[in-house]
């Protein structure tokens, strides 16, 4: 509902415009009544309201005094009409020229009056899509900025942007905020992907509800994960220190609240603490070393990446042990490889402070195995190893004592370190790309084609990528948007009915999606390709 101000002195006039018409029909409500326009004023100061209606002739102030002392001190975006006779066309010119919207010719005709209530209306309607629409460019752009940032291929103004964006004070941090209660069907309709995305855009409303004042550091969409629909949080250490708060107190209330508020079980994982937003990638990529760890940690809501805690030798450090377990898996040997694991596990057990020897000595083995990697092939990224330890470790239960995950994972790896080695057929790719085309429009992955063409999904990701420049995921998406952007050209069916011909039974996530890759939304799109 629209709020209305009636301004005119005459009593009769405004008790007849209360019911001239029925007001809450068309959408509008008389939040105040006043008798001239210094009244009028006075009640602006401390109120909005949407539209004003006022006389042009009235004691103490006109109506038209009172249209330019509003627009000249903006004190409101109101729109403005003047109630006018014949003998005022001369005000009433120079109103038009102040930014008046329009006038009614006394006495009011009721048509008259509704005419300029659906102006309003349709003019409201359109300022909040316009508005949304700004909202919606600038979220996409600002994910852009810090993907360049913690990509570490970023410019200048890409800082300076970002400086003035946030409120970058102290230390920060690139903190990956997730739901780990994965019961998460929001309808019978909707699945994969768009399941996931839904519960992404939730998340993501979420947080910048209970942390307004910061609204911006939440970001989307830029992980380098295949199938992560986090939600990115760029932390400035100004935020506790406000608050007279340590920033794990800080931290552990904004997970209470969030989980209070969307009903959803989440964590944090928090990369290394940085001076400057220009080190911003440094914290990203040890924000992912740590997810790559925390499969084989016991579950909890914060973790915390301290340098200490991945290259600390104290405490039970088996070195010689893990070092045999590396020198199984290069081999791919998975005898030896059970056989070694089992030899840690027996070091390990009984001595004091297990738990946290065991984290150190697994910590250890993945960064040795991130390495080792590395090595197999120059091109391999580490965030490619990291995202295929992240896969293999995550959302699996560890039982402390047991060796069998851990056997498993490591003879796993190890059959994902000989594909590495190996040239895989030109014609998979060539297979995929066909996929793309065939069935973009249904929930298709890189985890179901892996299984369709017998191989690693995650060495498939690492190879479309080096061909394509961009995941797979990026690429199905490009794809996606590029045959919607000729659907918006080419028919007039409408912009929800395109997204799902395209795939995405989520409008808003298509919308978002479309602005990143194509710079402008899809109603945007169509009328200037059309020249409309």
């Amino acid at each position: 509902m629209l709020k209305v101000m009636l301004v005119d002195d005459e009593p009769y006039i405004l008790q007849g415009l209360k019911v001239i018409i029925d007001w809450e029909s068309e959408g509008f409500y008389i939040e105040h009544v006043c008798s001239n326009g210094r009244e009028a004023l006075k009640y602006l100061a401390d109120n909005d309201v949407d539209l004003i209606i006022s006389d042009i002739r009235m004691p103490e102030m006109t109506g038209l005094e009172l249209l330019e002392t509003v627009k000249r001190e903006k004190i409101t975006d109101a729109e403005f009409v003047l109630l006018t006779g014949y003998d005022d066309f001369t005000y009433t010119q120079r109103a038009i020229r102040n930014g008046c919207l329009d006038y009614i010719l006394k006495p009011v005709n009721e048509e008259d009056l509704i005419s300029i209530l659906r102006r309003v209306s349709n003019k409201n309607r359109e300022s909040i899509i316009l508005k949304k629409d700004r909202e919606k460019m600038e979220d996409a752009y600002l994910s852009r900025i810090v993907r360049h940032v913690i990509n570490d291929k970023f410019n200048e103004e890409d800082t300076e942007y970002l400086s003035n964006a946030l409120q970058l004070i102290g230390g920060l941090r690139y903190i990956d905020i997730e739901v780990i209660d994965r019961d998460l069907k929001i309808d019978d309709d909707i699945s994969g992907e768009y399941d996931e995305a839904q519960v992404q855009k939730q998340l993501y409303n979420t947080c910048r509800e209970v942390l307004k004042e910061n609204v911006n550091h939440f970001v989307l969409d830029i992980s380098y994960d295949e199938d992560n629909y986090n939600v990115g949080f760029i932390y400035s250490e100004n935020m506790s220190t406000v608050r007279g708060m340590t920033e794990n107190e800080f931290l552990e209330a904004l997970i209470r609240k969030i989980e209070l508020h969307s009903g959803k079980q989440v964590r944090m994982l928090c990369g290394k603490q940085v001076p400057d937003i220009s080190l911003l990638h440094e914290s990203y990529r040890s924000c992912r070393s740590l997810k790559s760890i925390t499969g084989f940690h016991t579950t909890k809501k914060l973790y915390v990446f301290e340098e200490g805690e991945v290259t600390h030798a104290g405490i039970v450090l088996c070195k010689e042990t893990i070092d045999e377990i590396v020198a199984n898996i290069e081999r791919n040997d998975p005898q030896a490889i059970e056989a070694s694991v089992i030899k840690l596990y027996d070091e390990l057990q009984g001595k004091e402070g297990t738990n946290r020897a065991f984290d150190l000595n697994i910590n250890y083995l993945l960064f040795q195995l991130i390495h080792l990697a590395s090595e197999q092939d120059d091109s391999v990224d580490q965030e490619e190893i990291i995202q295929y330890i992240s896969e293999q470790t995550s959302d699996k239960a560890f039982v402390r004592g047991s060796h069998e995950h851990l056997t498993k994972f490591a003879t796993e790896y190890a059959l994902y370190l000989s594909e590495l080695r190996k040239s895989v057929s030109r014609g998979i790719l060539a297979d995929v790309e066909n996929e793309i085309r065939k069935n973009f429009a249904e929930n298709i992955s890189l985890k179901d084609l892996g299984d369709k063409y017998h191989i690693n999904s995650s060495y498939l990701g690492q190879i479309f990528r080096k061909k394509y420049g961009m995941s797979f995921k990026n690429y199905l998406t490009n794809y996606r948007i590029k045959e919607a952007s000729r659907q918006i050209i080419n028919t007039d069916k409408k912009i929800n009915r395109i997204a799902e011909d395209v795939g995405y039974k989520d409008s808003d996530y298509f919308i978002r999606k479309f602005i990143e890759i194509m710079g402008c939304t899809p109603s945007k799109y169509r009328k200037t390709n059309r020249g409309e």
